[in-house]
């Protein structure tokens, strides 16, 4: 069985959307890394033959171009593709523990989620292929994932909105001969954390195309993909990055989150993130 491990970086401005995911990956002999971009225009991935990285505070090094929990540092050219600049992070917001909860226990799981920061900002700029993204209190977003496979379907979604953040992630997940509808999501709203997951007793309500309901007793989310703006990415099977799967890392998406049928929030953002794997 293979294994990957990879991070998500994704940071707004006026100027646009840029994410960046740094991960290793191997399947039997056969070991490599990898960088993929996204824009609000294009994706694409810059392999290597690896990565180093550590934890606490986590600091990913993939050739000369720098991930951290502190910024990012870009050093990279050849024929087709250069990046170069650098942006710093401040006031991460990290969630309260571990977003698979118990699961986190539980051994040979086919993907691990993980969010260090739901929102903080970000200051500098970056060039990508020419083209300058120009940061001035910005808004950046923080996860990862290991294990061996992504799920064969799965929603995920995430949001910066004023000063709150939201994602959610619903995914089928096998475990021990059977299947289970996986949930976790969290929403940080006026400095408060709401915790929807599995493990906590969320069911999904409602799949439609391209929207997802949860429900968690009285509380209720729904994210609804309302324009596409998707790019390829190569995604993990069994530790091989050989999957197309496909993500909007700037696109429209509409989120409601109640209480006993009374609206807590509700809005529409065009820097949403969303992939819809179903």
């Amino acid at each position: 069985m293979g294994y990957f491990k990879g991070w998500y970086f994704k940071c707004c401005s006026g100027d646009g959307t840029v994410a960046f995911i740094p991960a290793y990956h191997g399947s039997g002999d056969k070991k490599s890394a990898s960088l993929q971009i996204i824009t609000d225009d294009m994706a694409f991935n810059i392999p290597f033959e690896a990565l180093e990285y550590r934890e606490n505070p986590l600091i990913v090094k993939i050739g000369d171009c720098l991930f951290s929990e502190r910024g990012i540092v870009l050093d990279y050219h050849d024929k087709n593709i250069s990046l170069n600049g650098a942006l710093r992070f401040r006031n991460l917001s990290p969630i309260k523990y571990d977003i698979m909860g118990p699961f986190a226990l539980v051994p040979f799981m086919q993907c691990r989620h993980s969010v260090l920061s739901m929102t903080h900002r970000v200051d500098g700029w970056i060039t990508v292929c020419g083209r300058k993204y120009n940061f001035s209190d910005g808004v950046g977003y923080i996860e990862g994932d290991r294990g061996y496979s992504f799920p064969k379907r799965y929603i995920w979604t995430q949001s910066c909105f004023e000063n709150n953040s939201l994602m959610l992630s619903v995914a089928d997940i096998p475990m021990l001969g059977f299947h289970f509808t996986g949930i976790i999501g969290v929403v940080l709203l006026n400095g408060r954390e709401y915790r929807i997951a599995t493990y906590l007793g969320a069911k999904v309500k409602e799949i439609g195309e391209n929207s997802v309901t949860v429900k968690q007793g009285d509380y209720e989310l729904t994210a609804e993909l309302t324009e596409k703006n998707a790019h390829p990415l190569l995604a993990p099977t069994n530790g091989d990055m050989c999957r197309t799967i496909h993500e909007s890392a700037s696109c429209k998406a509409s989120y409601s989150f109640s209480f006993k049928n009374e609206k807590l929030c509700e809005f529409v953002s065009d820097k949403a993130g969303f992939e819809f794997e179903y």
